[in-house]
């Protein structure tokens, strides 16, 4: 047993504020150790076009995950954390990522779950995220899809700017096509929360209405690309976590379940020909197959709480 699960077991609350203090740290000083290299190898990639540069800003997105997936082994305390997820997944493969959303913690949770199992996970950012030190330019250099939020009003002064996104995010899946990646899509759009779900009149107990754009727009610049769309649903049974939370060590049960979902083969090839702002039925088409699968996840969601109150 490690020192941490020990002090976890012996003295909670002092654990807590030692693995925060012991993961902030090791956090921010590997994202400021790995800065040179990613930098230099960033260089490479944009300017020089050297795929083995590409191939080096991967690795050390790897590493940073790696440290810390290593810091929640020995750092946090005893889980019980339920992962289900198809064996055969493949590290190198091509796969769009469908989740429902709660916490911030549920991104360094797909990270952990599917680290050496799948592919590099990027999604969908706010373009303002490229002001971070070293996590923007990260991104950047990652190929995150970057989106550039726009007012009504602004595009009311300057309708161009209605596509300048679509463009901007088509162009960076398209920098997806020749390396293995997962491409997550949070579809509810933002996080859930209670307001949101009674504001909505949402049709699912757990869930926010999906939202399809985002898929829509990954397909027909991919979908001859990748080899599956998977759904990923991730619960927590002791209340939604704070991002502090997961480092502190409070953050002790957790279910998370990965699963293929299939899309019709005529909507898929619809998707792909970029039929969704076009044809009105390819838009219905999707939002009722959007519908099936949140109804199996908010079920799903059910069934992994119940799992969880049976052991109290």
């Amino acid at each position: 047993m490690t020192f941490f699960k020990k002090l976890h077991q012996k003295s909670p609350k002092l654990a807590q504020k030692l693995s925060l203090a012991t993961s902030s740290l090791t956090i921010a000083a590997n994202s400021l150790a790995i800065g040179v290299p990613l930098f230099a190898c960033g260089a490479g990639k944009v300017f020089g076009k050297s795929k083995r540069a590409d191939k080096a800003v991967i690795d050390i997105a790897h590493h940073w995950i790696h440290v810390n997936n290593e810091l929640i082994e020995r750092v946090l305390p005893d889980r019980d954390w339920r992962i289900s997820m198809p064996s055969d997944l493949k590290a190198d493969g091509k796969y769009l990522l469908i989740c429902n959303h709660q916490s911030w913690v549920d991104t360094s949770i797909i990270q952990y779950a599917s680290f050496g199992k799948l592919p590099l996970t990027r999604f969908f950012a706010k373009h303002e995220l490229l002001y971070i030190p070293i996590v923007g330019q990260a991104f950047y250099l990652l190929d995150f899809p970057m989106m550039k939020r726009h007012s009504k009003a602004q595009i009311a002064k300057n309708p161009t700017l209605a596509n300048r996104d679509l463009d901007e995010a088509r162009r960076a899946c398209q920098l997806l096509e020749d390396k293995p990646f997962v491409l997550l899509n949070y579809l509810e759009g933002t996080r859930h929360t209670a307001q949101k779900h009674a504001e909505q009149n949402s049709p699912y107990q757990h869930l926010l209405k999906p939202k399809a754009g985002g898929l829509a727009l990954a397909i027909s610049s991919l979908g001859d690309k990748i080899d599956g769309i998977l759904d990923m649903t991730v619960v927590y049974p002791d209340g939604v976590p704070e991002y502090g939370d997961l480092w502190q060590g409070k953050l002790t049960r957790l279910a998370v379940d990965i699963r293929p979902v299939v899309m019709p083969d005529e909507l898929f090839v619809n998707l792909q020909q970029g039929k969704y702002d076009q044809d009105e039925a390819v838009k219905a088409g999707l939002f009722a197959w959007l519908d099936k699968v949140w109804q199996d996840k908010d079920k799903r969601i059910d069934k992994m709480l119940d799992e969880f109150a049976k052991q109290e």
